[in-house]
C-alpha cells in the first residue's frame, strides 16, 4: 500500500515542496524514515504513532517506510508530522486519496494528536501557490501568515482529526481563512518609541534624519548618559514605512529563523535589532550547522543597533564588512550555499574612552593617553571608513532636561524623509538595485552627485586637511546628495558638502 502527500521545507528564505510518500508491507513492525531527516524528523517516529492512536485511528503494525523526496537534500524541523501522520492513514484507507495532491499539509503533532505551530510557512505558502497548488492545511497558530499570500486557500485546522474530517467530508467543514490583509498591515505600522521624548540634541537629531533619508550607516559617540541609545532606538520611527513587498521579505526571514510571534501575520514595522557585544561572528552574520540567517539578515530593511562598539570581539565586526557594501551574505558549507539578504542601516554607538569622559567639559577623564588610543583602535579603519556619518552625542544640559518642551515628533521627520526618499526612488528610475543614497556606486555617484567649482575646492580641502580615503571622498557626496534631497534641491550646494563634512569626522576641522 502506497500513498503520497505535499508537504514543504525552505532552503535559505525560499522554499521547495516535498513529496512525504508512505509505503506499508507485510513483515516485522517497523517504521524508517530516509529522505535525509535530521533527529527531529527521526524522533516523529514515536510523536505520530502516539497522535495517531489518541486521535482515535488504527496505527499499522506493519513494516513502514517513508520517503521524503527530493532524497539529496537535507530536511530538518518538526513540520513533516503531520503529512507523515496523514500518509500512514491514508496508505491504510483511512483518508481518501483523492484529494491529497491539492494541498501542502504542515505541523507538528502533539501526543494526544493536537497540532503546535511551526517555523518558515511564508515562503512554503509562496511556493505553494507558485506551484499551482490548491492550498494549505496547518496549525490554526500558523494560519494569518499563510494566508498573507494572496490566491491561496489557507485552512488552520487544531487536531489530526480535524484534517482527517476535512479530507474525507470533501471540505464541507471548513472554510478557508479570510481577512482584509491591508487593514492588517496598516494595523501593525506603528512605533511606541518616539523622537518627541528626546530632550534637546538637536544636531544629533539632524544627523539621523539625514542617515534616515538617505539610509546612510551612523556611529554615536558620546559619554555614558548622553542619549545615544535612546535616540538609536527611535531611528526606525522616522525611516519610511514599509511597503507591503518589503513586509513580505522581512517576514520571510523572521518566520525562517523561528522568531516570528505566535499567531502574527507579518512584520509591519522596520525591524530594530540590538544583539549583546558577546555575540559571534556566526550568530551576528548566520551560519551554524544548519545554516540560520542571523543579526544582520534579522535587521533586513531595518536597522542593526551595535551599542559599545569596541566591545564587540573583532572578527564579529570584521565580517560586517562585506554585507555592508552588497546587501547579502552568502553562507558556505561543504554540501550547500545559501544567500540571505542583508539591506540593513548600521548603526554603532561607543564611548570616547575606557571610562566615557575623553572631551567632557563637566568631568575629567581618568584614562592615560595609550588607553584612549588603544580603546579607539579596537575598532578597525576600514570599518569606520564604511561608516557616512560620525556623530559626537554631548551630555545633555540641565536646561534641556528640565524643560517642558517637547521635541519634533517622529511623524514630522518621518514626512520629510519620506519626501526625500521618493525623490530618490524617481532619480534612480532603470536602476534596478538602486533604493537610496547609500546604495548608490561610483558610476551613479559620477552621475547624480555633480558639484560646481566651489564645492570641488571644498572638498578638495576637506580631503588634505583630513586625510580622508577615496572611499570616504564617495560617501561625503553620497551624504551631501541627500542633504540636498531634504532640503528640495536638485543641485548639491557648497553648505550641503560642508554639512556632510562636519558628518565625516570627528575632529571638526575649520575649513
Amino acid at each position: 500500500m502506497l500513498s503520497k502527500v505535499l508537504s514543504g521545507s525552505t532552503y535559505g528564505v525560499s522554499a521547495y515542496i516535498v513529496d512525504v510518500e508512505t509505503h506499508l508491507e507485510k513483515g516485522l513492525p517497523g517504521f524508517a524514515i530516509v529522505g535525509l531527516p535530521d533527529s527531529a524528523i527521526r524522533e516523529s517516529r514515536e510523536r505520530i504513532s502516539a497522535a495517531i492512536r489518541n486521535s482515535g485511528f488504527e496505527f499499522p503494525l506493519r513494516r513502514i517506510t517513508m520517503n521524503l523526496a527530493p532524497a539529496d537534500i537535507k530536511k530538518e524541523g518538526s513540520a513533516f508530522d503531520v503529512p507523515m501522520a496523514i500518509g500512514i492513514l491514508a496508505a491504510t484507507g483511512q483518508v481518501g486519496g483523492d484529494v491529497l495532491q491539492d494541498f501542502v499539509m504542515l505541523g507538528e503533532v502533539a501526543l494526544d494528536g493536537t497540532l503546535r505551530p511551526i517555523h518558515g510557512v511564508l515562503p512554503i505558502a509562496i511556493e505553494t501557490r507558485r506551484m499551482g497548488i490548491r492550498g494549505m492545511l496547518l496549525p490554526r497558530e500558523n494560519g494569518k501568515e499563510a494566508a498573507m499570500v494572496s490566491g491561496l486557500a489557507v485552512y488552520p485546522v487544531s487536531t489530526v482529526k480535524e484534517i482527517v474530517e476535512f479530507l474525507n467530508a470533501d471540505h464541507a467543514r471548513l472554510e478557508p481563512l479570510r481577512f482584509d490583509v491591508a487593514a492588517l498591515f496598516s494595523q501593525d505600522q506603528r512605533y511606541l518609541a518616539d523622537f518627541a521624548d528626546v530632550k534637546g540634541q538637536e544636531t544629533v537629531k539632524r544627523a539621523l534624519e539625514v542617515a534616515a533619508a538617505g539610509a546612510h550607516n551612523i556611529i554615536l559617540i558620546g559619554p555614558p548618559g548622553s542619549g545615544k541609545t535612546m535616540l538609536a532606538k527611535r531611528l526606525p520611527s522616522i525611516l519610511p514605512p514599509m511597503t507591503f513587498d518589503e513586509a513580505l521579505e522581512t517576514t520571510k526571514i523572521h518566520s525562517v529563523a523561528g522568531i516570528l510571534p505566535p499567531d502574527t501575520a507579518i512584520v509591519g514595522t522596520r525591524p530594530f535589532r540590538a544583539p549583546h557585544h558577546t555575540i559571534s561572528d556566526a550568530a551576528l552574520v548566520g551560519g551554524g550547522a544548519v545554516p540560520r540567517p542571523g543579526e544582520i539578515s534579522l535587521s533586513h530593511h531595518g536597522v542593526l543597533f551595535l551599542d559599545e562598539l569596541p566591545e564587540f570581539a573583532r572578527n564579529a565586526l570584521e565580517v560586517l564588512r562585506q554585507p555592508l557594501e552588497d546587501g547579502a551574505v552568502t553562507i558556505s558549507r561543504t554540501r550547500l550555499s545559501i544567500s540571505y539578504p542583508a539591506n540593513f542601516m548600521l548603526v554603532c554607538a561607543m564611548n570616547p574612552c575606557p571610562c566615557g569622559h575623553y572631551g567632557d567639559p563637566n568631568k575629567e577623564c581618568a584614562c592615560q593617553a595609550g588607553s584612549v588610543q588603544k580603546y579607539m583602535m579596537r575598532v578597525s579603519g576600514p570599518l569606520m571608513d564604511r561608516i557616512d556619518l560620525h556623530i559626537e552625542v554631548p551630555a545633555v544640559k540641565y536646561r534641556e532636561l528640565a524643560s517642558r518642551d517637547t521635541g519634533e515628533p517622529s511623524a514630522r521627520v518621518r514626512e520629510r524623509v519620506t519626501g526625500a526618499r521618493e525623490l530618490q526612488a524617481r532619480r534612480f528610475e532603470g536602476h534596478p538595485g538602486l533604493f537610496a543614497n547609500a546604495d548608490m556606486q561610483s558610476r551613479e555617484i559620477r552621475q547624480f552627485c555633480r558639484i560646481d567649482d566651489a564645492g570641488e575646492e571644498l572638498l578638495k580641502m576637506a580631503i588634505q586637511k583630513l586625510g580622508l580615503s577615496a572611499r570616504a571622498y564617495d560617501r561625503i557626496l553620497k551624504v551631501a546628495r541627500t542633504i540636498a534631497d531634504l532640503g528640495c534641491s536638485s543641485a548639491i550646494l557648497p553648505e550641503h558638502i560642508g554639512e556632510a563634512i562636519q558628518y565625516r569626522s570627528l575632529d571638526r576641522v575649520m575649513l
